[in-house]
């Protein structure tokens, strides 16, 4: 097996400012593309049905070619989404809730899409108000894993600049992801919420081993770093292989939930590095050399 040789960095080339300035402007784009995505759409990002509620229809495919154009023209209102799973010869048609939808609109869909000779293998349907209440579940797990989380690292560093970098590198690993998933039209789902849970996992692991080598062993600082970068960037990029192997897997058969969280734990890892090796690095020198007065 051939190891991952990590290039020692000569961090005495930049400032502080150098290195926080790429971390902060991906951030900052981040936060605007987010911005304008709940300013048009009343959302950070785009929902998936589990939030929004709605019908989801599975429709065979029977191999005739138009299987796909049958779907467009079948129903009474044009659906929202149309995914085709070769995997399972099947085709997934969502029609999201509105407030004038009938109170049998599963059934309704159902019968438009028999009249069009579409064979429905199954049906789905979430509540607006379900959905409304897993929206609220959702958030307020990943805000008590963050909090959680910012209360283990003060606990455990009792300082403020390290503890900092910890928390500023975790938010920033998460607000970037979910501004990628708003330019490459991935929905939120309870299956991405997931995937970003895991980010804030593998965004303290990474943070909290640099913070560790430098803080609380023996060594020079730029030796401390490295050493932290060689297992660090090692776990990582093979983190992020795994999950780009993943998400191409995923792709060629069809399985759009484990390639959208392939993809969004590829570009979370991504920028966990940017932001350990960048912003988290920058913090940590400035702690050591200008911030604690001898």
């Amino acid at each position: 097996m051939t190891a991952i040789e990590v290039p020692e960095v000569d961090y005495t080339e930049y400032s502080n400012r150098q290195l926080v300035l790429v971390p902060l402007a991906v951030l900052a784009l981040a936060i605007v593309i987010i911005g304008g995505w709940y300013a048009v759409t009343g959302a950070p990002a785009t929902l998936g049905l589990e939030f929004t509620g709605g019908v989801e229809l599975r429709i065979a495919d029977d191999g005739s070619g138009n299987v796909e154009e049958r779907i467009e023209t079948a129903f009474d209102r044009d659906p929202d989404s149309i995914r085709s799973i070769p995997a399972d010869d099947v085709y997934v048609v969502t029609f999201r809730a509105s407030d004038d939808d009938p109170e049998g609109l599963a059934s309704d869909l159902e019968e438009q899409a028999a009249a069009a000779e579409l064979e429905t293998e199954a049906i789905d349907q979430v509540s607006a108000s379900f959905a409304t209440d897993t929206a609220r579940t959702a958030v307020f797990g990943v805000g008590l894993a963050f909090l959680g989380m910012s209360v283990l690292v003060f606990a455990l560093f009792r300082t403020f600049v390290p503890s900092v970098a910890v928390v500023a590198s975790a938010f920033s690993d998460l607000v970037i992801p979910v501004a990628a998933m708003n330019l490459l039209g991935i929905e939120m789902t309870l299956g991405i919420v997931a995937a970003l849970l895991m980010i804030i996992g593998y965004s303290v692991d990474s943070d909290i081993l640099l913070n560790n080598s430098v803080l609380r062993r023996t060594g020079e600082f730029y030796e401390s770093v490295n050493r932290a970068m060689r297992t660090g960037v090692t776990m990582t990029v093979t983190s992020m292989a795994a999950m780009i192997v993943m998400a191409i897997v995923a792709t060629v058969f069809g399985i759009g939930l484990l390639r959208d969280i392939g993809i969004i734990l590829a570009i979370g890892l991504c920028a966990d590095l940017m932001n350990t090796y960048l912003l988290n690095v920058a913090l940590l020198r400035w702690y050591k050399f200008e911030g604690v007065k001898r």
